[in-house]
């Protein structure tokens, strides 16, 4: 494999993801807000969606591993990811279109969000197995790799933060419009910003692994490599914690700020968690020649202990002051962003761990785990921010704050009235319930991220030093056979 990559695909690679990131977060990041603000349903019909959108995530997990097959099979013309990270944005571009614009009523909508749920993940898999298995099929080379995972880790930050930003800021009193203009347009930023990966990346041509591999052969390639279980493993405990904080956001600052006045508030903690990530893509080079990937993840750890305590305490000890919520927020991103990228790194190399001992290179099944993490950690996340809705009583309030933004749409009601209407039902929430809220948000995420802190720790071997012995003997026996 040639180590060096060109600028054209690099940066074809990289800008790439800035469409397809965008799209992930409006659908992962608001189509329970969506539902739960725009829709009318029953608690009973809620549950029945909120368990779907969990069994559909735990079936697209296992879907990644079975595209990865798919894919690591492909012997196509035109590339072994490029033909499917494009036909993958175009299905998902469609499926989340009609996912915002059509609105069935009742248990109609129930059984059409359901079905367009689940094949917004699986065309979504498409794509995402395939970009996934295209950057570490691009080199081997350590500083290569890390400086490509940074580079794509800025436009990945550019993408969620153009929608995480904008979206809270138009939602409030014009929502059912707002969503399904936001969709359309993120589903073509998806597909033109893809289509720039399609045609501006080179793939590298390899010769490894000739025969197919079938769904028994690559149980037997994850099953073999214990490294890829444990910091598997690792990875999802820490997608959880890191996703809720964000996922449950919106309800927060709506029921401790109002509904009417919290756009703007929810838009400049956003911007925190764009500036903290991708302050974290800049930073993380930087501190890996100073640090070990070890050391730096247990200090992560630390930082985030601390502020989520911290964000805990917050009108209950220490002043609900904007400038601190915004800076505790600031620095929980951004050790988020520090860990996730010291976590992604460690997957990948596990490829060259499984080429060391077993003489096989399957790029595309074992970096699958990292898009099998991330869709089974979000459906622990939906299925534990649901039932905080239900169980705290705040999906109950928000249900007359959705009947208002129906009525806006279909222009019943006026804006002015029926946000004030809506602050009337924030205002009127107990206090045991926005603790309740509260409390999900903190010790969920403050539990699983120690508890992968501690599988890398203890389960993790390949530091630095070993992953540099283990690529210099597979170059040593490629130099022999080709001898």
């Amino acid at each position: 494999m040639d180590n060096k990559i060109s600028k054209r695909t690099k940066l074809s690679y990289c800008v790439g993801a800035t469409g397809r990131d965008a799209a992930y977060t409006l659908v992962s990041m608001f189509v329970l807000t969506y539902v739960q603000y725009t829709m009318k349903l029953t608690v009973t019909q809620f549950f029945v969606i909120s368990s779907a959108m969990v069994i559909c995530m735990i079936w697209d997990a296992v879907n990644d591993l079975m595209m990865s097959t798919i894919i690591e099979n492909s012997h196509l013309k035109s590339g072994k990811y490029r033909p499917f990270i494009i036909a993958g944005a175009i299905l998902n571009a469609i499926v989340i279109i009609l996912m915002f614009t059509v609105r069935p009523t009742g248990w109609g909508f129930v059984i059409f969000f359901c079905i367009s749920y689940l094949l917004w993940g699986m065309s979504y898999t498409i794509n995402d197995i395939a970009y996934w298995g295209m950057l570490p099929s691009l080199t081997s080379d350590p500083d290569e790799r890390d400086g490509l995972v940074t580079l794509m880790g800025i436009f990945v930050c550019i993408g969620q933060f153009s929608v995480a930003g904008i979206v809270p800021i138009v939602i409030a009193g014009n929502a059912v419009n707002a969503f399904r203009v936001t969709a359309l347009i993120t589903a073509l930023a998806f597909v033109l910003f893809q289509t720039l990966t399609y045609l501006g990346v080179t793939e590298n041509e390899r010769k490894d692994n000739a025969d197919q591999v079938s769904l028994k052969k690559m149980v037997t390639i994850l099953k073999r490599n214990d490294q890829l279980i444990a910091i598997g493993i690792a990875y999802i405990l820490f997608c959880v914690g890191q996703q809720l904080l964000l996922l449950l956001g919106v309800n927060f600052f709506y029921f401790e700020f109002g509904y009417s006045g919290s756009g703007d508030l929810i838009t400049i903690f956003t911007v925190m968690y764009g500036l903290g990530t991708l302050t974290a893509q800049f930073v993380y080079p930087v501190l890996t020649k100073k640090m070990s990937r070890m050391k730096l993840a247990l200090t992560c750890l630390m930082i985030l202990i601390v502020c989520y305590l911290l964000f805990l305490l917050l009108g209950y000890i220490l002043p609900m002051n904007l400038i601190l919520l915004n800076s505790i927020g600031f620095v929980i991103f951004f050790s988020q962003g520090l860990l996730n990228l010291t976590i992604i790194v460690m997957v990948n190399n596990t490829i060259e761990y499984d080429e060391w001992r077993f003489g096989e290179r399957h790029d595309s099944i074992i970096s699958a785990i990292r898009s099998f993490a991330s869709k089974l950690s979000g459906a622990l996340n939906q299925g534990a921010a649901s039932l905080i809705l239900i169980v705290s009583g705040i999906y109950a309030v928000s249900q007359g704050i959705s009947e208002l933004e129906v009525q806006i749409g279909n222009g019943s009601i006026g804006r002015e009235e029926a946000l004030k209407l809506a602050d009337g039902y924030t205002s009127g929430v107990l206090p045991s319930q926005t603790l309740t809220l509260r409390l999900g948000m903190v010790l969920v995420p403050l539990i699983v991220i120690t508890l992968a802190y501690l599988m890398i720790r203890f389960r993790y071997r390949i530091d630095e030093k070993e992953y540099d012995r283990m690529v210099r003997e597979i170059e040593q026996r490629k130099r022999g056979e080709a001898g």
